[in-house]
């Protein structure tokens, strides 16, 4: 006997009627996106290894533990290309932006929706599928892209009904700043070596700048000592992030600076930002980004300016769970009552007309042969959501009609409708 299979742990079937509040937030995202001007980009979900080596940096997690990685088979030559799945997107849209020459009449506002892969721990918010929006602002340099970037996401939230965040904002200077600091950092380190977790000497000379992130409480108040970057800022950077603070105060948003942000990858510079919840545990990020204006030109393009974020769905939709807030339920308009199969070819006729007027509706159907007794239809009917039932009874049909009857508002009424009028009176089934 075949044994059952299941899905992978952490890669989750989204099911109905859980899939509908996906739909609900991918189109609430489409509709925001719309106001702010940003037009859909989709990349494959498989690309070349080297691509996030490049692009994310050698040293970070992500690509020294986390990407499903594998040789692809061999072509007729014998070669084979190295291949990942994605782990995240901002490197794949830059790899796109530089291959189809976007950024040759300017700037480019876009944005994705789609599934990343990490080979991670499962749990609550961390998945090894999990799915990302993100939005990109390519070839605009300037405070004022930066601030909007956190307001696109701020009119987001607002848009879902999402209240509990905090923003969280740092910069990270620009590389030569960073330099120095990286060094005064080592040598603090350097001196305190004996305090060090094993991942901190590893990250010690490779990437420093992430020990500021360390999660080990061991270590709490080493790492507050340490030298802070913002010590290190020069007057361009340090005015830069002052203007996307005075932006961000006229439009009331709150924000705090934390000085110990630097977010996972190694492509950002000045702005990065992060918003926070404490409804979710230890997957408190919603949302993370900001400024890299040097990876366009440190993946082989014409150096262009850049700021970008990206959202995690399932934490998004786990956090509206927890503020209560119920996306609207997708019910159809109507329900076709038909007890008599004799009848399915006026009803299919009716119903195809009504769908095409922008009507939804749910035709009776059962797993066996005979359409079900008019009792068990209209129980049906009723579980649907729909508002009104249609009725295709012999009566009905042999003058030509079918019968509205509402199921919610007014209750009980009935009235009969003509099957060849159908444009007359489709739209009272949409008010």
């Amino acid at each position: 006997m075949l044994s059952s299979l299941a899905a992978i742990k952490g890669m989750n079937d989204i099911l109905p009627p859980d899939s509908a509040r996906w739909e609900w937030l991918e189109e609430v995202v489409r509709r925001t996106m719309r106001r702010f001007a940003f037009a859909n980009i989709r990349t494959p979900i498989v690309e070349h290894t080297a691509l996030f080596a490049r692009g994310l940096g050698e040293n970070t997690d992500v690509v020294e533990k986390e990407m499903y990685s594998f040789q692809d088979r061999n072509d007729k030559y014998g070669d084979a290309d190295h291949l990942t799945l994605r782990p995240e997107n901002t490197a794949g849209v830059v790899r796109a932006a530089i291959e189809h020459n976007l950024l040759y009449g300017g700037g480019q506002r876009l944005y994705y929706m789609g599934p990343m892969f990490r080979r991670e721990r499962p749990q609550r918010g961390r998945y090894r599928q999990f799915h990302q929006i993100g939005a990109e602002a390519l070839g605009f340099a300037g405070a004022q892209v930066d601030a909007e970037m956190i307001l696109l996401a701020v009119a987001l939230w607002r848009e879902l009904g999402i209240n509990r965040w905090r923003l969280e904002l740092n910069s990270l200077g620009q590389p030569e700043e960073r330099r120095e600091h990286r060094a005064a950092l080592i040598a603090y380190f350097e001196a305190h070596a004996s305090e060090l977790d094993e991942d901190a000497r590893r990250r010690l000379h490779a990437n420093p700048l992430r020990i500021l992130d360390t999660k080990n409480p061991a270590m709490q108040t080493l790492v507050e000592g340490a030298p802070r970057l913002m010590d290190y800022l020069g007057e361009a950077s340090l005015a830069h992030f002052h203007a996307v603070q005075a932006m961000l105060d006229a439009a009331g948003v709150p924000w705090s600076v934390n000085p110990r942000l630097v977010r996972g990858l190694d492509y950002y510079n000045l702005t990065v930002f992060e918003f926070i919840t404490d409804s979710l545990g230890a997957q408190g990020t919603i949302c993370g980004g900001g400024r890299y204006d040097y990876l366009i030109g440190q993946m082989g393009g014409k150096p262009a300016p850049a700021v970008g974020w990206a959202i995690g769905a399932e934490r998004v939709l786990e956090l509206l769970k927890e503020e209560g807030v119920a996306a609207p339920q997708s019910v159809p308009d109507a329900y076709a009552i038909i007890p008599d199969a004799a009848a399915l070819p006026q009803a299919m006729r009716c119903l195809h007309a009504l769908r095409a007027q922008g009507v939804a509706v749910q035709m009776h159907a059962s797993a066996e042969e005979a359409p079900g007794s008019m009792k068990s239809q209209f129980k049906r009917a009723d579980a649907s959501g729909a508002r009104f039932a249609l009725i295709f009874g012999a009566d009905e049909l042999a003058a030509g009609q079918v019968t509205l009857k509402a199921l919610r508002d007014g209750a009980g009424e009935q009235t009969r409708q003509p099957l060849d009028g159908v444009a007359a009176w489709s739209r009272a089934l949409l008010a």
